[in-house]
């Protein structure tokens, strides 16, 4: 396990199989109706318990970012500079993510963005784990 490697547990254990195949999830509460994220068993706004997976549209507006320079904890120290970012996804929630295949100079606030996913190290043996990161809207692999 690496500082980019999530801790997967029973909870969020569907949440990282969905973006093994390329489907970005965020959890509804049943209750209020909202959208939240990151994953965790109640809802933020009104507290129920009721809440459900949702497949995202994967699509986001970059509302802000920074670009790091430096970064000695692995596996980050092989990737400066890279963009250290806040999105707002279409269905509301803002994540903390990286903007990928996008030059410093052509990121703007509200410029539209898609979810790809990166394969990161996992435990030896173990295989790897898909992080959703951005780029982009429209661009191809």
């Amino acid at each position: 396990m690496t500082a980019a490697t999530p801790d997967i547990d029973d909870f969020t254990r569907p949440y990282w199989t969905a973006a093994a195949s390329g489907t970005l999830l965020v959890r509804r509460c049943r209750a209020c109706g909202r959208a939240h994220h990151y994953p965790r068993e109640f809802c933020p706004y009104c507290w129920s318990e009721d809440g459900e997976w949702e497949p995202a549209t994967g699509r986001a507006t970059l509302y802000t970012w920074s670009v790091v320079h430096r970064n000695d904890l692995p596996p980050f120290d092989r990737r400066v500079p890279y963009v250290a970012a806040v999105v707002e996804l279409e269905e509301g929630p803002k994540l903390m993510t990286e903007v990928v295949e996008c030059p410093e100079g052509r990121l703007s606030i509200g410029m539209l963005l898609e979810v790809v996913f990166r394969e990161e190290e996992g435990e030896p043996g173990g295989g790897g784990v898909a992080v959703p990161v951005f780029r982009p809207a429209g661009r191809s692999l």
